[in-house]
């Protein structure tokens, strides 16, 4: 019975820094996924056109706004 306990079996030590490498991994990329979303979204600009015609509470404020890009 006591000859099958390994320390790096995949229920030990060896499991344990796959499990630690794959949950650092995994928060790395969302991480530079995230950065790089980021990026995207704030060099994005837009411009309002006719700003005038605004309404304060209207479906069609949306058309006002261009994008620079």
């Amino acid at each position: 019975m006591n000859e099958n306990r390994s320390i790096f079996a995949l229920d030990g030590i060896t499991g344990m820094l796959i499990a630690t490498v794959l949950l650092l991994s995994i928060l790395v990329v969302l991480t530079i996924l995230g950065i790089g979303a980021q990026n995207a979204s704030a060099t994005n600009f837009y411009d309002i056109k006719d700003e005038q015609s605004i309404k304060m509470i209207s479906t069609e404020n949306a058309k006002h706004l261009v994008d620079v890009k």
